[in-house]
């Protein structure tokens, strides 16, 4: 006998028949012989409708009462899938994530997993039961409800699986595994067999959704193999694991993009060895995350600096960034909306130089003006207009034969 964690996402339990169809695939697990835990996300669009309620109170709604309000949402479907499990003679107990003993650090919105007090999870697992768990949320030390942020409940799942010592975790999502792009904007997307954890953390935190980067970083601290795979359909997922077992002679293995990017630039930084680590430090302090960065020294040695950021974080970004003016030292601050941000990953760039040169030829071609790059190892990013978002995509997807790969249906 071993131990599944199974994670169910929002569309997966996005209605009553969904629900019901979640209590087959559990029981189908069950009856291999396994011990389950199950995470759940809140059902459908219900985080969406918790979200504009509270806009309907204020504008400013407190972070802590919006980690209340939200983790409300996953505690109808444990519930509910208790009871759909019950009601088929399988015994199901369900747990917040305060009473599955998840501690977490006291940040409302985007709070990190500090430890998981198993206990009483594993009490009930050694009674036969499945224990079906909310995801998305925890407490902190001073007794607090908290939420992870974006993509917390595939957290939530990993997390777990690695604190019970779990054989595999499998991710249940509305996709049948992990694509070589969005499958929603290019029809020539196709889906991988296997991925390494470092493709699928950068493709994660490039913009692809199918799972939180949080998540994969917590698999491959923990070496617990994940699967992404249809809570729908009977079809064999895409394994994430250490060492890639199929499609070795990809040199580029996806394509990620995230839209609503905004690039920031600081004119008039004063140029010493602290400005950069104090510039940055104050935005990390008030969780900012910063992205692409690029610098350069002016005539009059002064630094003029330029970083991407969501949009959503635009607003804070110049509201600290003017708050803290007379320490940080600099002339004015400019913006430009309208952008996105189109990578490509692989870990066959290593040991193949010149990809970086080719995808810049590829989008010149195009006439797409790259306005900032990064790279690592195993990626490029580029940040264009928004406008050419989609067309990039589909011109870097066909240029390193991703488009040809076989369809994999089973």
């Amino acid at each position: 006998m071993g131990l599944v964690v199974q994670k169910f996402g929002g569309t997966s339990v996005g209605s009553a028949e969904r629900i019901k169809h979640v209590a087959e695939r559990v029981i189908e697990e069950k009856n291999r012989g396994n011990d389950v835990v199950v995470v759940v996300s809140a059902m459908g669009k219900t985080t969406d409708s918790l979200v504009k309620l509270a806009g309907e109170i204020t504008d400013t709604p407190s972070k802590r009462e919006m980690d209340v309000l939200l983790t409300t949402g996953e505690q109808i479907t444990i519930s509910l899938l208790a009871m759909a499990l019950n009601e088929k003679n399988v015994e199901a107990i369900s747990f917040t994530g305060w009473q599955a003993g998840m501690e977490t650090e006291a940040v409302h919105g985007n709070a990190r997993i500090l430890n998981i007090k198993t206990e009483r999870i594993e009490e009930h697992l050694m009674d036969g039961k499945v224990v079906i768990v909310a995801g998305f949320q925890g407490i902190t030390e001073g007794g607090d409800i908290t939420t992870l942020g974006r993509g917390g409940s595939d957290t939530t799942a990993v997390a777990l699986a690695a604190a019970l010592k779990a054989d595999k975790c499998d991710i249940y999502t509305d996709v049948t595994g992990v694509y070589t792009t969005d499958p929603r904007y290019v029809k020539e997307a196709r889906k991988l067999l296997s991925i390494s954890y470092d493709e699928m953390l950068e493709l994660a935190n490039l913009g692809a959704g199918v799972l939180h980067p949080r998540a994969v970083e917590y698999a491959k601290n923990y070496q617990m193999p994940l699967v992404v795979r249809s809570s729908m359909e009977q079809e064999e997922g895409t394994i994430i694991e250490e060492e890639v077992s199929m499609e070795q002679n990809l040199v580029v293995r996806g394509v990620a993009f995230e839209d609503n990017i905004t690039s920031v630039t600081v004119f008039g930084l004063k140029n010493s060895l602290t400005s950069l680590s104090t510039i940055f430090s104050t935005l990390a302090s008030n969780h900012i995350n910063v992205d692409i960065i690029i610098q350069s020294l002016t005539e009059s040695q002064a630094t003029n600096l330029s970083f991407s950021i969501k949009d959503s974080d635009l607003n804070e970004t110049v509201k600290v960034l003017e708050e803290n003016k007379a320490v940080l030292g600099y002339d004015k601050v400019a913006s430009e909306q309208g952008l996105a941000k189109v990578s490509i990953v692989g870990s066959g760039m290593i040991s193949n130089p010149g990809v970086a040169a080719d995808m810049f030829k590829v989008l010149a071609e195009q006439d797409i003006v790259i306005k900032m790059v990064s790279t690592s190892e195993i990626k490029v990013s580029t940040v264009i207009e928004k406008g050419n978002m989609v067309k990039a995509v589909e011109t870097l997807h066909d240029a390193f034969d991703l488009s040809n790969l076989p369809v994999i249906n089973a």
